[in-house]
């Protein structure tokens, strides 16, 4: 994901015959990454509870940490190439650890929300690094593809396994736990990678277009902002209409300083390819509806449905087998023969099938016939969608922007995540109260019952934009990802971080 130099890895003469130790440190590390989406989405009920969140300012959990990781991550690419890849990778494991230690004591919201916000800064460092890492360990053509291979498979798991993980520890433990768990990971790769990582010196040469990271990030934070701030205020308040407008200017700004600034964070070539760009939106469409399924489907099946974390967890499985399915067993043996527009518009119209499904739920809704069909139409329709578009976004770059431009789809992802976390859950706290509101009336009972009612109502009109939101991502990859069939097998260096 940093920018690597053409030729550099093929300097090294022997291959380090403890690279494959170096690649479970690697993996380790990227694991955590990973696991942190999911993970903290079984524990949010548990958490909200505890330290009184609001249902308006929970989402804050996830898109503190999508936000920071999302606006950072190309910066992180090229501090990486600044000061060296193992380097950043320690400094990023250490600062990851302590950023989970704050959250797990978080002593209220605004102290979980900062740790979590210090956790996507500190992903932002670790995780291109990482990559860069891998790619300079194997540099046997042969090896490389099954570490790859073992990494991949990790990225794409990392979401069952943080569903599973998440369950257990609040549980059995605490919810605090699912944040405590990153440490004694974070202990175990930092000594790994001190003693079995090896890098060269960064390069003294690489810039960092600081003022284009600060423009970026704080375009975002302003749009979801203004989306959280909408819940309480309305729509028209003049503080929401605020964040608009000048999360519009900073972004404005920060595509107008990309063409002025010496070596710009996102150089613009890289999206003003048509079939990029479309796959850019795409992915970041396709993210904005499922990062909203994981928000209300958790708390649906814990608050509504009376589900365990652990069983909660297991109820996801389906889904990530699912994508799984989907990215290996389809796409990937139909990808060198259809063209990839035939694989995403495809796979969005699965997606927003799923999501229509789930627009029909009730306080009593079976999860077997009417839950699971849904999850698992999702899943294969993430699964065809996902790999295409990697493949695609991927094809035919040069070597020097290899790296910026899969950092590139992975910051479309986390941004995805931050945008559809805060506009949806905002959406459904929104249309939760107006039913409140209309309809709260008589004994306990049927206050407890119209609450129930009202809160499942919210998460209906939030999951029917979201199925809204993937048909325009179908409609996006039909009308601009006009490229045919690949003419080569998509780039090895190309991973997504995760898909939850």
């Amino acid at each position: 994901m940093s920018v690597t130099r053409t030729g550099e890895s093929s300097a090294d003469t022997a291959p380090d015959p403890r690279r494959w130790w170096g690649l479970v440190i690697i993996a380790l590390a990227q694991l955590m990454v990973v696991l942190d989406a999911t993970i903290v989405n079984i524990a949010l009920p548990s958490a909200q509870q505890d330290l009184g969140i609001s249902d308006g300012d929970r989402q804050w959990v996830i898109t503190a940490y999508t936000l920071a990781f999302g606006g950072l991550l190309l910066l992180g690419g090229r501090i990486a190439d600044l000061v060296g890849r193992k380097r950043t990778f320690v400094i990023g494991l250490i600062g990851f650890a302590i950023a989970s230690a704050l959250g797990g004591a978080a002593t209220g919201s605004g102290m979980l929300f900062g740790a979590r916000a210090l956790q996507g800064v500190f992903a932002a460092l670790l995780a291109p690094s990482a990559l860069s890492l891998l790619t300079t360990t194997f540099t046997d053509p042969k090896e490389r593809g099954k570490a790859f291979g073992i990494y991949g498979a990790l990225a794409g798991s990392g979401a069952a396994i943080g569903f599973i993980v998440g369950g257990l520890l609040t549980e059995y433990l605490d919810w605090r736990w699912c944040l405590y768990v990153n440490v004694p990971i974070a202990v175990i790769a930092v000594f790994g990678g001190l003693v079995l990582l090896h890098d060269r010196p960064g390069h003294a040469d690489v810039r960092l277009d600081v003022p284009g990271a600060v423009l970026g990030c704080g375009g975002l934070v302003a749009i979801v902002y203004g989306f959280s701030e909408a819940e309480p205020r309305g729509w028209t308040d003049p503080l929401v209409l605020g964040l608009f407008a000048g999360g519009i200017v900073l972004l404005t700004a920060f595509v107008w300083w990309q063409t002025k600034a010496r070596v710009p964070l996102l150089p613009l070539h890289i999206i003003r390819n048509r079939n990029r760009a479309g796959c850019f939106l795409t992915m970041g469409l396709a993210i904005i509806g499922m990062f909203g399924l994981f928000l209300f489907m958790t708390y649906y099946l814990q608050v509504i449905l009376g589900y365990s974390p652990v069983r909660t967890g297991l109820a996801f499985l389906p889904l990530t087998l699912a994508i799984i399915i989907g990215s290996t067993q389809i796409s990937a043996r139909l990808m060198n023969r259809v063209a990839p527009r035939m694989l995403m518009v495809p796979g969005m119209l699965l997606a927003a099938g799923g999501m229509v499904i789930l627009t029909q739920m009730t306080v009593h809704s079976s999860y077997t016939s009417e839950i699971l069909p849904a999850l698992l139409l999702m899943g294969l329709g993430m699964g065809l969608t996902f790999m295409p578009v990697f493949a695609t976004a991927t094809a035919g770059v040069a070597p020097q922007d290899a790296g910026v431009t899969s950092a590139t789809v992975n910051t479309s992802q986390q941004v995805g995540g931050s945008i559809g976390t805060a506009l949806l859950n905002t959406i459904a706290t929104t249309s939760s109260t107006a039913y409140l509101s209309a309809h709260l009336a008589g004994g306990p009972a049927r206050r407890a019952r119209i609450a129930a009612e009202g809160t499942v109502h919210g998460y209906t009109v939030a999951i029917w934009w979201a199925a809204g939101i993937m048909l325009l991502a179908g409609l996006v990859a039909g009308l601009m990802v006009t490229t045919g069939p690949p003419r080569h097998a998509p780039a090895e260096s190309v991973v997504p971080e995760s898909v939850g």
